[in-house]
């Protein structure tokens, strides 16, 4: 079980994830390159990027209104509230309230639907075919979240996000272990297709039809784009930390070992997707619906197998 609410250590958790969020990135570039063969890009790349950006001045069409400027700081206002949510390692979170994981989702959810009409404000024909394979995408994926939701407040009988995040974990007595890998697998899914990485989509693609997260920050330079990729990290880190608290054993051995140990599990999953992105290529866009049709299968078998095994 989570520790008792402890203020300190939880922000302390907090701030944490806000300076190291930006490191995930250096990570998965820097696995993919070792399968590539290559140095690649420095670890802290992502750091001298936001830096350099937010030395420069953003430029905007006239054709644009304020919804352009404005997306990346409510985007990224959005994504550090969701955050406020999050068990911090072992420690719950001193703005646990019961039904903050549905405020979780949706305000992830409003961080998406600001890029979105964002891109569609442009006018860009790229960008708004980015912005409808977003929301067409992230649809699918809502309802294999809210399955996983439906899963873990079956096992906790809470909907408050650390009750739901602290009952969980392979070594649970009474849960069947099976179930929670279909879960975890299932979330993992959800996290690459939530986060625009293969196999839905391209990272580093240059080619503006096969796009869906970069096609719709085309527009953008600048702090503004420093921002987009600030949120896109804290979101990535947010996914990754909640995946990681569903595998956390309970018994550790002082709340020190269970920050580092919450720290590391979230740099290994941050392996994981380098790995996942370097042995597999991006799917055709039809075939991305089937994957998530397929977790979302998986997510409601490992109901039965709670309910009836």
């Amino acid at each position: 079980m989570m520790y008792n609410v402890n203020h300190g250590f939880w922000w302390a958790m907090f701030l944490a994830s806000l300076l190291l969020a930006p490191l995930l990135f250096g990570i998965i570039n820097k696995v993919k390159a070792f399968f590539a063969g290559r140095r690649g890009p420095r670890l802290l790349q992502l750091y001298y990027d936001m830096f350099k950006l937010s030395r420069k001045a953003g430029i905007f069409s006239r054709t644009t209104s304020g919804v352009l400027q404005l997306a990346p700081i409510m985007s990224l206002l959005a994504t550090i509230m969701a955050m406020l949510f999050v068990p911090g390692g072992l420690f719950r979170s001193p703005l646990a309230f019961g039904g903050d994981v549905i405020f979780f989702c949706y305000l992830l959810g409003l961080s998406r639907m600001l890029t979105i009409l964002a891109a569609m404000d442009t006018g860009s024909s790229f960008a708004g075919m980015g912005a409808s394979r977003e929301a067409h995408f992230s649809v699918l994926a809502e309802a294999v979240l809210f399955a996983i939701v439906i899963f873990l407040a079956i096992v906790a009988r809470s909907i408050c996000l650390s009750d739901l995040l602290s009952p969980l974990s392979l070594v649970t007595p009474g849960i069947s272990v099976p179930a929670v890998l279909l879960v975890a697998g299932a979330f993992f899914i959800v996290i690459l297709v939530e986060n625009c990485r293969l196999p839905f989509d391209d990272p580093e693609t240059h080619l503006e039809l096969t796009m869906i997260h970069e096609a719709m920050i085309l527009d953008y330079a600048g702090p503004e784009l420093a921002m987009i990729h600030y949120t896109a990290s804290l979101k990535l880190w947010s996914f990754c930390a909640v995946l990681t608290l569903l595998l956390l054993p309970q018994r550790v051995a002082g709340p020190l070992t269970g920050m580092l140990l919450y720290l590391a599990l979230i740099m290994v999953f941050a392996v994981g997707i380098g790995v996942v992105e370097s042995i597999m290529a991006r799917y055709r866009f039809l075939k991305v619906p089937h994957l998530l049709v397929g977790s979302l299968a998986a997510v409601l078998t490992a109901v039965l197998l709670l309910l009836f095994f």
